[in-house]
């Protein structure tokens, strides 16, 4: 019963419960909404997503890892994992919202560039357009990346 509904039958006395982000229910307010750092999961602070990077003939498979809880997502990790010279390619960081910026480096052999910078604005249906480049440069290729999550 709620406690609108127990004030409707004449009662004056209300009941208050307080849950916690899991849904458990807790003592006080303060416990509800207190930091739960140790009861937080690995999941909770990073989810995936895939992307297609499409610039004419050449197509990336790109893996990423972000954490869902800020915006726009930071990018915790991932990976170029094919249609890149040296693939694999290690994500290692850059934010995804209403740009994306995905910043990477070689992991893989071959006489290939050493990093790479893709960034790029959003737009429907999900995807973002922008640029490309190497070793430094943002905007040597155009692309247009399809989010697939």
């Amino acid at each position: 019963m709620t406690t609108q509904a127990r004030k409707q039958k004449g009662q004056t006395r209300t009941e208050h419960r307080f849950h916690n982000p899991q849904g458990a229910e807790v003592k006080t307010r303060d416990e509800a909404f207190a930091s739960q750092v140790a009861d937080v999961s690995a999941e909770a602070l990073s989810t995936d997503c895939k992307l297609t990077l499409h610039a004419g003939a050449v197509t990336f498979a790109i893996e990423v890892k972000y954490n869902p809880n800020t915006y726009p997502h930071v990018v915790t990790g991932g990976q170029i994992t094919s249609g890149i010279c040296g693939a694999p390619w290690d994500i290692t960081g850059g934010t995804i919202g209403e740009t994306i910026r995905l910043d990477a480096k070689r992991a893989g052999q071959g006489s290939c560039a050493n990093t790479i910078t893709i960034v790029g604005e959003y737009q429907n249906p999900p995807a973002y357009r922008g640029t490309y480049g190497f070793d430094g440069a943002t905007s040597s290729f155009k692309h247009t990346t399809r989010y697939e999550c």
